[in-house]
């Protein structure tokens, strides 16, 4: 595999990259760790990401549009092939690709199928061996070799995502991409719907701290987002992705089957020695959210004793949530059951799969 590449530091370069590699290897940390700020979930969970991801990288000379991709795996269920698509389907049409491979764990299966079909592909492929951090030089050295020995990589480049240590790596992808003016703005660095990133956070919350076999069944889908006392929500775009000031959590009850907020206000500002200016009230957003599992069982599981476990979910997935939107939400959070919704075709159309 191979391409010519022109270096001319005089063209601004860009275009859209897809990252790929079997499950659990660090590619939502490692386009993280790129864009500069979240805009993946991530868990130590394996299959977390379930539908393609961008993230856009700002460089000097370079914007990157970061794919980032569920991990390819061995189906067992209707969700699974769905996702598998998925990730084919975000290998059209893009200038190049980064092949995630840990430098923890040993080439396997998975690895080698992923590397037969990423020779197929007429366009660059990066290799990256990830998760740096938690290998002696030694094993690194032998993960570099036999990751290399997967195919013919148009450059290799060891890295530890959660150290931040991606320069070079955004730096190599850049080598390969076509000049190009800035395909997003400046100051954007995701093009995730609100209601996405909403439901991601949800997830990733609910992930933590639950046995192995309820990750797989959680799904999330926002209901609806309504100013209070209205009947109708706002049209929400999302974009830029910056981080507001944070917003105090306060503790709030939850009962069995959902989770809700009190009434909060933003705390007034004012400017040292002068009182502040008269500001219009910021209305909180009620946001209505669906947690759906599998069994009845799993609902109990997710609910805790007293609705503990959901209270955790919903104090930490709003407190990201507050930050995204930049004002106060109430943050009502619905468990419900949809019976072996991994395999329904209505249900995962209704999803979003």
């Amino acid at each position: 595999m191979s391409k010519q590449v022109k270096n001319d530091p005089s063209q601004h370069r860009a275009g859209f990259v897809s990252i790929v590699g079997r499950p659990n290897v660090g590619k939502s940390t490692l386009t993280n760790a790129l864009v500069g700020q979240k805009v993946a979930i991530t868990s130590s969970r394996p299959e977390t990401t379930r539908h393609n991801v961008r993230g856009v990288v700002q460089g000097q000379d370079y914007q990157i549009v970061l794919v980032d991709t569920p991990g390819l795996h061995r189906p067992r269920t209707l969700l699974g092939k769905r996702l598998n698509d998925m990730v084919r389907e975000a290998l059209v049409d893009v200038d190049a690709v980064v092949f995630c491979v840990p430098a923890d764990q040993k080439i396997g299966p998975g690895d080698r199928y992923i590397a037969a079909e990423l020779k197929e592909l007429n366009i660059p492929v990066i290799l990256a061996v990830t998760k740096a951090d938690l290998v002696s030089k030694e094993r690194m050295v032998a993960a570099l070799v036999a990751a290399g020995e997967l195919g013919d990589w148009q450059e290799i480049v060891p890295l530890s995502a959660l150290e931040g240590e991606v320069s070079v790596l955004a730096d190599q992808i850049a080598k390969y991409l076509p000049p190009s003016p800035p395909l997003y703005p400046r100051d954007q660095v995701s093009d995730e719907s609100v209601e996405k990133m909403i439901a991601e956070f949800v997830r990733e919350a609910a992930l933590e701290g639950v046995r192995e076999e309820l990750p797989h069944s959680i799904a999330v889908q926002v209901e609806e987002i309504l100013y209070q006392g209205e009947d109708s929500g706002p049209h929400l775009g999302y974009g830029t992705h910056r981080l507001p000031q944070k917003q105090e959590e306060t503790a709030d009850q939850s009962e069995e089957t959902a989770a809700s907020d009190s009434a909060n206000s933003p705390s007034d500002s004012a400017t040292e020695g002068k009182p502040a200016p008269p500001q219009k009230e910021t209305n909180p957003l009620d946001v209505h959210v669906n947690v759906f599992v599998e069994r009845d069982s799993q609902k109990g599981i997710l609910i805790g004793k007293g609705g503990s476990h959901i209270r955790r979910v919903r104090i930490k997935s709003k407190r990201q949530i507050q930050k995204l939107l930049g004002q106060p939400v109430h943050l009502h959070l619905h468990v419900r059951v949809a019976k072996n919704w991994q395999s329904d075709t209505k249900m995962l159309g209704r999803l979003g799969f």
